[in-house]
Order: C-alpha cells, then sequence, then structure tokens
C-alpha cells in the first residue's frame, strides 16, 4: 500500500500569502522597535492585503489542488465499491 502525504499548502496561492504577511511583519516589527504608530498601521494593512490576495489566488486555482476531496480517516472503508460501514453498539 502507497504511503499518502498530505500537501503542506506547497502552491502560488500560499507562497504568495507567506511573502506578503512576512513582509508586513517585519514592517510591524521595524515600527515597534522606532516606535512609529503609522508604519506599525501600515504593517497590519499589508499583513491583511497578503491574506486577501493569497484567497482570492486559491479561489483562481493557483492554490491546493486537493482542497476538493476530504482526506480518508484511519479505518474509514466507504471509499471502497459496494462496501458499506456498521457500527456496533
Amino acid at each position: 500500500m502507497e504511503e499518502e502525504h498530505e500537501d503542506h499548502g506547497h502552491s502560488v496561492a500560499a507562497y504568495t500569502l507567506v511573502t506578503i504577511v512576512l513582509l508586513g511583519a517585519i514592517i510591524a516589527s521595524i515600527a515597534v522597535v522606532i516606535a512609529s504608530g503609522v508604519l506599525g498601521i501600515i504593517g497590519a494593512v499589508v499583513v491583511v492585503i497578503g491574506v486577501i490576495v493569497g484567497k482570492v489566488l486559491s479561489m483562481a486555482g493557483y492554490g491546493n489542488k486537493n482542497r476538493l476531496t476530504p482526506p480518508a480517516r484511519p479505518g474509514d472503508t466507504s471509499h471502497q465499491s459496494g462496501s458499506t460501514t456498521s457500527r456496533q453498539s
């Protein structure tokens, strides 16, 4: 049986989101060091923009392709043809 590995978001949408959010976090961190409220707000806005861009790219088809099928649970055999699962009480 082949071992299944979860895709940890390796997609254009995920990399773009992380890059933009990281940039916003760096800007906000610099704002804390130099005590600038305006720069802190700019950093927060960049973080929010990053989340929006990541979501838009994901919806445009640049996200994880495996999101359409739910992950199989251990012991779940309902995906096999002709079989049914039953519970004992």
